[in-house]
């Protein structure tokens, strides 16, 4: 399994943009948002999983079905160390195809959940935004 510091390097050597597409806590409104500061908002989307509810933040993880999130656009490769630091132990980031809601699609990094999942309750709809509202969007 590579180490965060061969993803950053490896970012680092990418051309064009960081993508990173969030499901949960890092969205809008929600408690880890602000370890996006500088990062741009580029559309709502859908990615193929199942969305589990762990009590405090969500996970994603394979299966049939759609997750919503947003899509950011990062300023740069080294903020994905800091969100690898915040996402801990239990998620591993990985390359995951978005459809945006106009149709496009593009690739970008996502954060699939690899804990224990004995308390893990599914959210069916996929949309953490409907399961767990916020009363405000930055």
């Amino acid at each position: 399994m590579p180490s965060v510091r061969s993803h950053a390097r490896a970012e680092g050597r990418r051309r064009g943009p960081v993508l990173l597409f969030t499901y949960g806590t890092l969205m809008r409104g929600y408690a880890l948002h602000r370890v996006l500061a500088g990062a741009v908002l580029m559309g709502e989307g859908t990615v193929r999983g199942r969305l589990l509810d762990l009590g405090s933040y969500p996970g994603l993880v394979e299966g049939e079905g759609q997750v919503r999130g947003e899509l950011y656009r990062l300023p740069g490769a080294e903020l994905m160390a800091t969100v690898d630091r915040e996402e801990g132990y239990n998620f591993e980031r990985g390359p995951i195809t978005v459809t945006l809601g106009d149709g496009r699609t593009s690739r970008a990094w996502a954060y699939r959940y690899r804990g224990p999942r004995e308390r893990a309750v599914p959210i069916p709809d996929g949309d953490y935004r409907r399961a767990h509202p916020t009363r405000r969007l930055e």
